[in-house]
């Protein structure tokens, strides 16, 4: 074996440095050999207010492109628009063939939009966007928020600081219950809105009115119509957290074997905006699988919205009493009405909204 010249022996007493304090002094040197942290750390790194800030912000810019989908599903929900569609030739029925299925249901989607647009004027198309964007924005950095924070606090109580799968289900169903009872009366608002016609028939002027009138016909309880079916919608939102923290993970790591211990300093602008598709992407495809699982809560928690019939009696009034009800009247496939705008409208929605989360926590974390 060679001998090491003084100026290789100095050389490497410098560099080991570092590894030879305490275990508190060591850890003080973030860039001592740039160890590899396997577990995700993004909770410890980002201040919660900017998760709230940037969760609002992804959730406004996802709900004004998508708002157009989002009436079409909403009106396809109801039973009384479905009538009206399927009366003027969408017809419900279905066949084996899936991939046609999915052409004709993407075809009539857009029929329904234009419609709408020639009947009602290109305003129709942002019915509820009011209510929405004030939905939207506290809803999503709530979600955000509360995943975040309780994300960080139940891996440190109750994994060792190590995050899980089952830190992630805990996290998310925390934050999908904190987020449904803190906004369902501005979803029913919304869903009201959007169901209400245009001209001689229309009921609410606005959304204040449409407040006013709930309020005074059917009490501070009428704002919470539906919320049931909005706790059971939360596993929805579970399932796109597990699905995505999962995908975001093998992103992590493949990242990791490509470029090693040397993170971000060796990625190329190109490298970078490739992982933020990925991810971006991930969320979309996280949100298109738990949309397909769970749906038909959407249906239910819509018609508990509607407004009561004319003899002031509402029709849906509970949410296994929906479920059977709109089973029995209309058959099982009515329990996926609306479901192509629906995947129209959320799918481009999560990667706009996780995309445009992921760049304001970028930004506002390098502040």
């Amino acid at each position: 074996m060679p001998r090491k010249t003084l100026s290789e022996l100095e050389r490497e007493a410098r560099e080991s440095g570092p590894f030879l304090g305490s275990d508190e002094t060591a850890s003080n040197f973030k860039d001592a050999g740039r160890a590899v942290d396997m577990k995700e750390d993004t909770t410890q790194q980002v201040k919660p207010w900017v998760h709230f800030v940037a969760g609002g912000i992804g959730g406004m810019a996802g709900a004004v492109v998508t708002c157009p989908f989002d009436v079409v599903k909403t009106r396809l929900q109801s039973d009384v628009y479905q009538a009206a569609y399927r009366s003027n030739g969408h017809n419900a029925a279905t066949s084996a063939n899936f991939l046609k299925d999915g052409a004709r249901h993407f075809r009539e989607t857009l029929g329904i939009i234009s419609s709408v647009y020639r009947q009602e004027g290109f305003r129709s198309l942002f019915k509820g966007l009011g209510p929405n964007l004030v939905g939207v924005i506290p809803a999503r950095s709530i979600n955000f928020f509360t995943y975040g924070t309780t994300k960080d606090i139940y891996s440190r109580a109750l994994n060792n600081g190590q995050e899980a799968p089952w830190i992630h289900l805990l996290a998310a169903a925390t934050a999908g219950w904190a987020t449904s009872t803190a906004t369902n009366p501005i979803w029913l608002i919304k869903t009201r809105l959007q169901l209400d016609k245009t001209g001689s028939t229309r009921q609410h002027k606005n959304s204040w009115a449409c407040f006013n009138d709930i309020i005074k016909n059917e009490g501070v309880k009428g704002l919470y119509k539906g919320l049931s079916a909005s706790y059971l919608g939360s596993v929805e939102g579970i399932l796109q957290w597990l699905l995505y923290e999962q995908m975001k993970h093998v992103i992590k790591m493949r990242s990791l074997q490509k470029f090693g211990n040397a993170g971000e300093s060796e990625k190329t602008t190109g490298d970078k905006i490739k992982e933020w598709c990925q991810r971006s992407g991930s969320a979309g495809l996280a949100k298109f699988v738990a949309s397909i699982i769970t749906y038909p809560h959407e249906v239910v928690r819509t018609r508990l919205r509607q407004a009561p019939c004319q003899n002031g009696k509402p029709k849906y009034t509970g949410l296994i009493q929906s479920f059977r009800v709109i089973i029995k009247e209309e058959g099982l496939v009515s329990m996926y009405g609306g479901l192509t705008p629906h995947l129209l409208r959320t799918v481009p929605n999560s990667i706009i909204m996780f995309g445009t989360w992921e760049l304001v926590i970028k930004l506002l974390s390098d502040k």
